[in-house]
């Protein structure tokens, strides 16, 4: 039962056979009479079927639902036994909102210190995306804002409180200044992230505020290519403190804060809100409380 919830769950993440089979690591064939065995087994059709995937059915829905608190509760049995058997150890997925990127050395660099047997791996996705890896169980951590779009049923644990600055060429208009505000900020040549991510939309939101819209010249989902952008002299950008400092301050850039507004935003740990969570979950949750309460 539960290989046919995981390939359900595949199906369901993937909405094409073809492509949730190569993920699961089996045939279409296999894939296919694997579902229909469920279907047979609980006496309901759950996926509409034409000549290709046609979406889950309301029974589909439901058991979508049931099948992720299963699997979930199974993969939790079986890391509680092994901890117990070997100490903590195994695999941890974490995805975080580009913008927080620079934190995660802060939580995994001591969490292997106590941990030397688990191992990582890091993804950066928008925030509304994080929260569809944690309903499908495709990543176990998310590193997100916590007070600026709802989140759903989850575990918080905040890390930081995000703080806007122009960052710019030495040489750029503005970047003598000890403060600039919003409505300045907005007449000089930017770059930002995408509209798609969170920091965009709290930066067009804070811009309203001001009275004024903004008009990027250079739009990216990638920190680091805004950043080298700034580098050229050519456009600045509006980034958090803390991300700015991951690149390491080049001597011909200036880091300025802003105001009127003068806003920040709470950034952290989540997780999906179960009980128990996997033992790696559980794990990592403490240690973000531990280096949040150091903040």
């Amino acid at each position: 039962m539960i290989d046919k919830l995981q390939f359900f769950l595949a199906l369901a993440r993937e909405q094409h056979f073809g492509r949730a089979a190569e993920e699961c690591g089996i045939t279409q064939p296999t894939l296919s009479a694997a579902i229909r065995a469920l279907e047979n087994e609980l006496g309901v059709m759950l996926v509409n079927r034409g000549s290709r995937y046609q979406g889950l059915t309301p029974e589909g829905q439901r058991v979508l639902e049931w099948a992720r608190r299963i699997v979930g509760d199974a993969r939790t049995m079986k890391e509680e036994m092994r901890a117990a058997h070997k100490g903590l150890s195994g695999h941890l997925r974490i995805t975080a909102i580009p913008t927080a990127l620079s934190l995660v050395p802060g939580l995994t660099a001591p969490f292997q210190e106590k941990h030397p047997d688990v191992t990582f791996s890091i993804q950066s996705a928008t925030s509304l995306h994080i929260m569809s890896q944690l309903d499908n169980l495709e990543t176990d951590i998310g590193i997100t804002y916590l007070d600026n779009e709802p989140l759903g049923r989850v575990v918080t644990v905040p890390l930081i409180e995000e703080r806007y600055y122009l960052v710019t060429s030495k040489s750029a208009p503005l970047a003598d200044r000890a403060s600039v505000t919003w409505k300045e900020v907005s007449e000089l040549p930017l770059c930002l992230l995408t509209p798609d991510m969170q920091n965009r939309r709290i930066i067009n939101k804070h811009m309203a505020e001001a009275g004024v819209s903004v008009s990027p010249r250079l739009e990216s989902n990638s920190m680091i290519v805004l950043f080298t952008h700034v580098l050229t002299g050519k456009w600045a950008s509006i980034m958090p403190l803390d991300a700015a400092r991951s690149f390491g301050f080049a001597s011909e850039i200036a880091v300025v804060p802003l105001t009127e507004p003068k806003t920040s935003h709470s950034v952290g740990v989540i997780a999906l809100e179960r009980e128990p969570n996997t033992p790696l979950v559980s794990a990592m949750l403490n240690m973000a409380r531990e280096v949040g309460g150091r903040g």
